[in-house]
């Protein structure tokens, strides 16, 4: 079991996912969840992409993958692998989970079993050529530092804060953007440094300026309200930085009331 101050491993949600624990682990598993949500998160996601990858295989067997159980064995194995690899994250960091997509060690187990069913070359044809306007979650699931509402208040409103070349020429490089104005995208925070957000790649997407209504300077009147509310009291800055990476549109439509972005900030 992990420390309080830690996370659950992966192999150990599946294990409690699939009532395998004993029921000393299982209470130890569950005091744990109740008091961290981002262990919460990622149960849920994993639990997602489990039943996600079940239904395609219901939907369309192929002959090239073995019955249910198989996939689902796999993943626990390659899941046991990756949770044995020692940790690349910055200390004093941490991964804020993107509700929007499956995580990181999800995906590379489920990888290979969806791409024979089509489903993980079609998601991949359709980012090729689109507008980005949210980022992707295996690329950019969002990084804060370890700071509490009054450290982050304590900091000026910082909009734009200086990416170096080198960082901007390996985001777009990541997503693939070739042959474009650098100028037409803002390579953005999508956890805010207002918000505590942290100089990491993992927290940086290209998020273009005029090519789409839900544009960088949409993010920015969002980042701008959320820091209000934090520092107001009116939110948790852990809550407000789920929010923002887990699904910064939706998190505008929640806050500004509205379907669609305003054409000013609204006060």
């Amino acid at each position: 079991m992990k420390h309080a101050d830690s996370h659950l491993p992966d192999e150990q949600l599946l294990l409690d996912i699939d009532g395998e624990l004993s029921k000393h682990e299982e209470r130890l598993v569950h005091a744990h969840l109740s008091a961290c949500w981002q262990c919460r998160t990622r149960k849920q996601e994993l639990q997602d992409a489990i039943t996600d990858f079940v239904r395609a295989y219901q939907h369309e067997p192929h002959p090239k993958l073995p019955p249910i159980d198989g996939p689902r064995a796999l993943l626990k194995a390659r899941l046991t692998d990756l949770s044995g690899k020692t940790s690349q994250r910055r200390p004093g960091v941490f991964l804020v989970p993107a509700l929007a997509g499956i995580a990181v060690c999800a995906a590379l187990a489920l990888g290979m079993m969806l791409t024979h069913l089509g489903v993980w070359r079609r998601s991949s044809r359709a980012m090729q050529g689109a507008v980005i306007v949210t980022p992707n979650a295996r690329l950019t699931p969002g990084v804060a530092l370890l700071l509490n509402r009054v450290a982050v208040c304590a900091q000026p409103n910082t909009k734009n804060k200086t990416v170096t070349p080198a960082v901007r020429r390996r985001v777009f490089e990541e997503y693939g953007i070739r042959d474009t104005d650098p100028r037409a995208y803002e390579v953005d925070y999508l956890v805010t440094p207002a918000l505590g957000g942290a100089d990491d790649i993992h927290n940086l997407w290209p998020h273009s300026y005029s090519s789409t209504a839900w544009n960088a300077r949409v993010k920015d009147a969002l980042e701008d309200r959320l820091r209000d509310m934090v520092c107001t009291g009116n939110i948790d800055l852990a809550e407000a930085q789920r929010e923002i990476s887990s699904n910064w549109i939706a998190a505008y439509k929640k806050y500004f009331h509205t379907d669609k972005p305003l054409r000013a900030p609204v006060e």
